[in-house]
């Protein structure tokens, strides 16, 4: 059976994450008359109040922007004086999934809250191929172009397919150059030529030819180029199946992608698994945190 990832029908001209603007598919949107000193006050009430206001936690968290969240939290900080190692998975999964301009808005606070730059604390973590190709993510340089070129494309799966399909071992460096520079639109057209050249999807070769954290990060590219709703809800299924739950992906994909696309991850997860996020989070989530995670879910796809 053809497996989504394989599946390379019409996927030039389909819709990317990469382009969406906040808002647009999220279930989350921003609080007209948002006052984040008055949010911090009820906050606070409800926290340290006899006995913790459940409903005023989650109607304030899972009524309020991103951006109007980090602002309670500066207020809460302020008025309070409370505040809130290396996992490559996450890396992996911010590093695939952001557009330039994110990366470059995540590399400002990163700055500003630590006054270091994120890319030379990066090297001091990560090392070999899989450190270049993760380094060329975050320095942003991706092209942003949305025109395609089809001999350009040609060209750079059949680069591709000779670095490892057609050779004995695998020149991981063509792989990190192409698949970390190219625009979104181009990389789409050379996951289909590489598919007529090689006869395989570029996944499945990448899968065979590579190992660890680089073939991790270099299929999340891949993946994240033919569907980002799709990637993130594998992701989400990931994180809650089996016995215990990955609390922190759940919450962070739940959180960033709410804003985003999350009507696209609902559409993708029932399409996946046969079931909604929805019942998902039901059967694995608890209390205030699953009232919370339902809410930034924003409904149910029977």
């Amino acid at each position: 059976m053809t497996s989504l990832w394989d599946d390379l029908d019409s996927l030039v001209n389909s819709p990317s994450s990469f382009e969406a603007t906040t808002g647009e598919r999220g279930t989350i949107k921003p609080k007209a008359n948002f006052d984040a000193g008055d949010d911090a006050v009820e906050l606070r009430k409800a926290i340290e109040g006899l006995g913790t206001k459940d409903k005023v936690l989650i109607d304030i968290l899972t009524h309020r922007s991103s951006a109007q969240r980090q602002l309670i939290c500066e207020a809460y900080l302020e008025a309070t004086g409370r505040g809130a190692g290396t996992k490559d998975s996450v890396l992996i999964e911010i590093f695939a999934s952001r557009s330039n301009q994110q990366i470059k808005a995540l590399s400002d606070v990163y700055l500003e809250e630590t006054e270091k730059k994120l890319t030379r604390d990066l090297k001091k973590e990560i090392s070999g191929d899989f450190s270049n190709a993760l380094l060329l993510l975050a320095e942003g340089k991706r092209d942003d172009s949305t025109a395609v070129d089809a001999e350009k494309a040609k060209e750079d799966a059949k680069t591709l397919y000779d670095a490892g399909e057609k050779k004995w071992g695998t020149d991981e460096s063509k792989f990190v150059d192409i698949l970390c520079h190219r625009s979104i639109p181009q990389l789409r057209q050379t996951l289909v030529e590489y598919k007529n050249i090689s006869g395989k999807t570029l996944q499945q070769s990448i899968e065979g030819e590579m190992s660890g954290e680089l073939e991790e990060l270099l299929v999340a590219i891949v993946k994240c180029v033919k569907s980002e709703p799709a990637y993130f809800a594998e992701r989400l299924y990931e994180s809650m199946k089996g016995c215990g739950t990955d609390e922190s992906t759940l919450n962070r994909i739940m959180v960033s992608r709410s804003e985003i696309d999350m009507l696209d991850i609902r559409a993708e997860f029932k399409k996946l698994y046969e079931y909604s996020l929805h019942s998902a989070i039901e059967s694995d989530c608890r209390g205030k945190w699953e009232k919370s995670l339902l809410k930034m879910c924003g409904g149910d796809d029977e």
